[in-house]
């Protein structure tokens, strides 16, 4: 049988993605089910249950296939980059009309109606998918009438068509973020998390991890012994960490150091996480 990455491919002992027939071994295949997240925000965990660790996160819009549901919990794969996982079944909806809009900002807050006088009914990440059924206007302010009834303020939105032209300025726009272990959203974010949530917002869906993005994410790049050859947007990787580089000598990152997203000198992240991780693996230009 292939070897296969269980971050990226469905199947257990007792079921598996049935396009994975004849390729894994288990005692039955299904297909998945299609569903959409409907929580702001999901938690994707590495068991169905509430202390199992944190993976990755699915935004509100985002389109998933349910091979699982039991106690609360399904079992669950990402259209958008294959992550399989565990998220709460309350967080699941099914999938209605395509998304029209994208959360452009770091954040956002849901209204009942529009009027940002009235209490907020919830907030979005940057990336996040609505659907736009309307428009309205409260003491000039322009408001995005959405298909559950809410309302979000329009100018941060854009429609799913439009790309952001440089990602690296998608990601210096989430600086200050909190670091979050498996965070993927503006509220909280990790290293990985923020190279993918910056390319999506540019138009370019990658995969997950660190080392997912380090083994085929763009091309491999000699920056040279001074790293001279380096430039804006190309990626620094580390044994489990990922930055971006915003010049030939500055970079952003999500990093446990700060506990922020936040900019850093190349040299002195060299200086000061070789200690415990030693130097750059590698180098890569999208």
């Amino acid at each position: 049988m292939t070897i296969r990455d269980r971050r990226l491919h469905a199947f257990r002992p007792d079921l598996a993605d049935a396009r994975l027939e004849g390729e894994v071994e288990a005692e039955r295949f299904v297909s998945g089910r299609p569903a959409r997240i409907s929580a702001p925000l999901a938690d994707v965990l590495t068991a169905p249950r509430a202390d199992a660790g944190v993976n990755t996160q699915f935004l509100y819009g985002d389109d998933i296939l349910v091979y699982d549901a039991a106690d609360g919990w399904a079992w669950v794969q990402a259209e958008r980059d294959g992550y399989v996982g565990y998220v709460r079944e309350a967080e699941l909806g099914a999938r209605g009309t395509q998304p029209t809009h994208l959360v452009s900002v770091p954040r956002t807050f849901l209204y009942p109606g529009p009027d940002l006088r009235f209490p907020r009914a919830g907030a979005l990440s940057l990336g996040s998918a609505v659907t736009v059924v309307g428009a309205a206007e409260t003491r000039g302010t322009p408001y995005a009438l959405l298909a559950d009834g809410k309302a979000v303020i329009a100018r941060h939105l854009v429609p799913v068509e439009e790309r952001a032209p440089d990602y690296v300025a998608v990601a210096e726009t989430l600086i200050g973020t909190p670091y979050l272990w498996g965070g993927a959203s503006g509220f909280g974010i990790d290293c990985s998390g923020l190279v993918q949530l910056a390319m999506r917002m540019a138009g370019r869906d990658v995969l997950r991890d660190s080392d997912m993005q380090a083994a085929g994410l763009g091309e491999p790049l000699d920056p040279g012994a001074d790293y001279a050859g380096l430039k804006r947007g190309d990626l620094v990787f580390w044994k489990g960490h990922v930055a971006i580089m915003t010049d030939r000598d500055g970079m952003i990152h999500a990093n446990g150091h700060t506990m922020t997203v936040a900019r850093e000198g190349l040299r002195e992240a060299i200086d000061r996480i070789g200690y415990l991780y030693g130097t750059p693996t590698g180098f890569r230009r999208p």
